[in-house]
Order: structure tokens, then C-alpha cells, then sequence
């Protein structure tokens, strides 16, 4: 490097003083010459190292715990009894595995309840967007026409024809009771004294009969003989019978009978008379404002028909199925939260619930199998720290141990601890490690902030910084002719620096030599071996 690009300022030494200190520095400076990038970083202060070309990476700690980045807790949408269970404490399972399945008795009713109801809102909105049926037309259309001739007849006057088919009616009302009454008279007058006497004779000749055949019998018993008898029995038995009732008078179940049909037959015929006088007096006016509103109705339903259903009927049609869906999905849903099943991969951490009881509350707990480091992570220092960035890990258990990290989230808000202290959760992926890595365990972190390769480096203990006008300078090392050190102050621009070297962007070049710390000259006079003299 050129004189005219440093910043120099030399140090003279003179009389017996510089033999002594360059003695001293030279020493060091031969013993220091070649050592390796650690030893330099060791290197005390008056010591002399080389300016070297090296990689260096600027880096922030922060310690902190070792989490998974998903945990969850399960819980149902509503209490239920535990039917099945599916896995225990420590089981590995997949997204979407079954892991308690409760009672969903009363829920699968309700998705068939639901069903069925969206299929019938479905065919009510399809059956007022098609319109009326052709017969459900028709069926109006009779309706109407069966009014008007109500109405018609309500309100004109008897025909000939009319009065002639009331008076019809009324004759044979009239001939149903003449004929009802004959049979009354009838049955009251069956028996006569004429009649009893012939009953009479019946039985006497009766008796005879039974008389002549026991004697026949008796005198020479044959088969004929003794059937002969039993007739002859039967014959008057059935004769006395008949002489019994004919004494006893009329069947009271018989003249009932006819009374009751003379009863009827009356009745009608006074209905008929009435409805006959009612329609020689037409109408009344009540009758015909009840035809007219009938019409009316009928007209209506036609015309509603045959217009089809309006926008507001559309409407609620449509509101009526959109509600059926969210039922029917809201009973889907609830459904489907009686069967328990893991959002994520992980592993169960804790099943609350035996088969059998009453599931509230939390149910099962999960956490992802794969572990990452939570982080406090300074404020000072947060501004250096990017998602990307490449960490190393050491834990507690096993600090000799690096674990290769990477930067995956920062948080946006910082946490705020009781004394003040402002930081900010970063979580680090680990990399993969043969280690029995556990939840909770306390890790140590190193964020790699920047990096720079092949760069020229110099131990930070050989840069004297004037931080009050941002300058920062070097002692730069050299021999003269005579074998003696000078150092000479150089100005130095810097660039990344680590807890062990700064990188030197301008003022210097490799191979230089440094002095570690400041040059001091120590304030004694030189008196000799033995002593005395100025």
C-alpha cells in the first residue's frame, strides 16, 4: 500500500531506550509471526500479528427453550360420552387420525331430520318454479264453473220443471208414509180370535196323533213305529208354540220396527216440505252472499294458479331451502365433532377421558413431532435477525454438541418482562440430529446475522476507534534498515466484525503487521548496567 493512501504518524525512540524496547518488541514480534487465525484472536496486548485474508459472519445469541411449533388441545363442540378411544399418551399418529370417537346417537338423527327436510324444500321451490300441474287447473277450473251455477241458481227464479220435481218428491214422500203406516196397522192387528181358534184345533190334532203312535208303539215297537212317535212330538210342540204366541199378541220387536218406519218416513217428508216452501220463497240474501264469496275464492285459486307462484312466494321458497342447507350442515358439522381427529401430525401428549364417561372440556392434547427453539431475542439485537438465516443450537444436556438451526419466524410484537426488558420471540427449525432432543429443554442459540468470504481480517484487540468523530485507526508494524521496529498509525475503514476480528475494507493489505493494543513508551531514563548517569 502506498504512503500517500495511510494516515501515518511515526514514533521516534532515541538514545539507550530504543535498544531496550526494540530488543523487547522484536523478540515478540519474531515469536508471533506465523501463527494460526485462533492464535491471533488470543494474541495479548503488545503483541504482533498479521493482517490475513479470511472468512468471518457477524452473529447474535440468545438463549431459550426447545418447543414444538404446534400444540393443540382438543375439546368436543358439546359434551358427549366417550365410545371409543383410539390412541394413549405417546402415540405417533397422523393429520386426520381418529382418536376418540363419542356417542353420535342423537346427531345422526338429526342429519336424516335435516335431509329430509332440504328434500322437501327442495321439491316445494321445484314445484312453484315448473307452475301448475294441467289437472290441478282443471280441478280449479270445475270448481269455478260449480259456483257460478250455485250462484245462478240461487238467484233465479223457479221453473215449472222445478216445481214440478219438488212436487214429485213431496207425493212420494207422502205415499212412504201411507205405505209405513199400513205395516204398522198391519202387524198390531195379526191376531184374531178366528186365528186362535185354528191354533187351537192345531194342537188338539196334535195331541191325537201323539196318542195313536205311543200305542202304535207300544203295541208292536219297530223302527217305523218310534219315528212315527218322534214326529208326533215335533208336530205338537211346534203347534203349541205357535198357539203360545198367537196368545201372547204382536212381537214387540216387530211393531217397533214399523213404528219406527213410519217415524222416518215422516220426517222426510217434512223435510221435503220445508225445502219445498224454501225454494218457492228463493233465496235468502245470506245465501247469496255465500255463493258469492265461494265464487270469488274459487276465481282466485284459478287466477293464482294461472299466473304461477310471485317473486315474494319465489323468495321465501328460496329462504326456506337456504335455511334447510345450514341445518343440514350445522347438523353435518356437530356430527362430525363427536369423532375427535388430529389436525396435524404429532404426537399425543395426554388423553383426559376413559370409555364410558362424559367427555367435557379438553379431551386429547397433541404436539408435532418435529421440535424447534423458542427464542427471547434482544431488541438491540432483533433488527439483525431474518427469517433465513442459518443458527447453530447447543443445549444444556449436551453443550459440546452443535445442532445445525435456521431462522423460520419472528414475532411482530415484543414481549415486554416485568423489569422492562423489551424482546422478541424467534423460533429456529432444528436440523437434524441423532440427539434425543425433549420439549423443554434449555438450548443456547447462534443467529448467523451476515457473513463475508475471503475477506481481510485483523484481531479487534489491533483497532484503536475514535468513536467520538467515527474514525478508526491501526499501529502498522515495520523494520528498518538497522534491524529496528517503527510503528506508524494508520487510518482504517471497517466493515463486519465478530467477538474476534473486524474486516478491514480500506488502509491496509495482507501480510501487514499490527501491534495489538497501544503503543506506550515507557517513561524512565536508561542508566547503564551498573547504574547512574543521565
Amino acid at each position: 500500500m502506498s504512503a500517500t493512501s495511510r494516515s501515518r504518524r511515526k514514533w521516534f525512540i532515541g538514545g539507550g531506550i530504543v535498544v531496550l524496547l526494540l530488543v523487547i518488541v522484536g523478540a515478540t514480534m519474531f515469536a508471533l509471526r506465523g501463527r494460526t487465525a485462533e492464535e491471533a484472536a488470543a494474541a495479548e496486548p503488545g503483541e504482533i500479528v498479521a493482517a490475513f485474508q479470511g472468512d468471518l459472519a457477524e452473529s447474535a445469541t440468545a438463549s431459550g427453550v426447545v418447543s414444538s411449533r404446534q400444540e393443540a388441545t382438543l375439546s368436543a363442540a358439546s359434551p358427549g360420552i366417550v365410545t371409543e378411544l383410539f390412541v394413549r399418551a405417546g402415540d405417533t399418529v397422523a393429520a386426520g387420525d381418529l382418536l376418540v370417537q363419542l356417542d353420535d346417537t342423537d346427531l345422526a338423527s338429526r342429519v336424516t331430520s335435516a335431509q329430509q327436510n332440504l328434500a322437501l324444500q327442495e321439491a316445494n321451490l321445484a314445484a312453484l318454479q315448473e307452475g301448475a300441474a294441467t289437472a290441478d287447473i282443471a280441478a280449479a277450473e270445475a270448481a269455478v264453473q260449480s259456483a257460478t251455477s250455485r250462484l245462478a241458481s240461487l238467484q233465479s227464479d223457479p221453473s215449472p220443471q222445478d216445481v214440478a220435481s219438488w212436487e214429485a218428491d213431496i207425493r212420494a214422500g207422502e205415499a212412504n208414509v201411507a205405505s209405513a203406516n199400513a205395516s204398522l196397522s198391519g202387524t198390531l192387528s195379526s191376531v184374531d180370535a178366528a186365528t186362535i181358534e185354528a191354533a187351537r184345533a192345531q194342537v188338539a190334532s196334535a195331541e191325537i196323533a201323539v196318542r195313536n203312535a205311543e200305542n202304535a208303539n207300544e203295541a208292536n215297537p219297530t223302527v217305523a213305529t218310534d219315528e212315527a212317535l218322534t214326529n208326533a212330538r215335533h208336530d205338537l210342540a211346534v203347534a203349541q208354540a205357535n198357539l203360545n204366541a198367537l196368545l201372547a199378541g204382536p212381537n214387540a220387536g216387530d211393531v217397533g220396527a214399523a213404528a219406527a218406519s213410519v217415524t222416518a218416513a215422516q220426517a222426510n217428508l217434512d223435510r221435503t216440505l220445508a225445502n219445498y216452501e224454501a225454494f218457492l220463497a228463493g233465496a235468502t240474501p245470506a245465501q247469496i252472499a255465500s255463493a258469492e264469496a265461494g265464487l270469488a275464492q274459487a276465481q282466485a285459486s284459478l287466477d293464482n294458479l294461472l299466473a304461477g307462484p310471485s317473486e315474494e312466494e319465489l323468495a321465501v321458497a328460496a329462504a326456506q331451502l337456504a335455511q334447510a342447507e345450514i341445518t343440514l350442515a350445522d347438523a353435518e358439522a356437530a356430527l362430525a365433532d363427536a369423532a375427535i381427529r388430529a389436525p396435524f401430525a404429532g404426537i399425543v401428549t395426554a388423553v383426559n377421558f376413559v370409555e364410558g364417561e362424559m367427555a367435557t372440556g379438553p379431551i386429547v392434547t397433541l404436539m408435532a413431532a418435529e421440535f424447534a427453539v423458542r427464542l427471547n431475542v434482544d431488541e438491540i439485537d432483533i433488527g439483525m435477525v431474518a427469517v433465513g438465516q442459518p443458527a447453530s443450537v447447543t443445549l444444556e444436556t449436551w453443550p459440546e454438541q452443535a445442532i445445525t438451526a435456521a431462522v423460520v419466524e419472528i414475532a411482530p410484537r415484543a414481549t415486554i418482562s416485568g423489569n422492562g426488558l423489551v424482546t422478541y420471540e424467534v423460533w429456529l427449525q432444528l436440523g437434524a440430529t441423532e440427539l434425543p432432543v425433549r420439549a423443554g429443554m434449555t438450548a443456547n442459540a447462534e443467529m448467523i446475522t451476515a457473513n463475508r468470504d475471503d475477506v481481510l481480517l485483523v484481531p479487534n484487540g489491533a483497532i484503536r476507534a475514535d468513536r467520538e468523530n467515527g474514525r478508526y485507526f491501526v499501529n502498522l508494524a515495520s523494520e528498518a534498515a538497522d534491524g529496528s521496529t517503527t510503528f506508524t498509525e494508520v487510518e482504517v475503514t471497517i466493515g463486519l466484525r465478530d467477538n474476534d476480528f473486524t474486516q478491514i475494507t480500506s488502509g491496509i493489505s495482507a501480510g501487514d503487521e499490527l501491534l495489538i493494543g497501544e503503543l506506550t513508551v515507557p517513561e524512565q531514563q536508561f542508566r547503564g548496567p551498573f547504574g547512574g548517569g543521565n
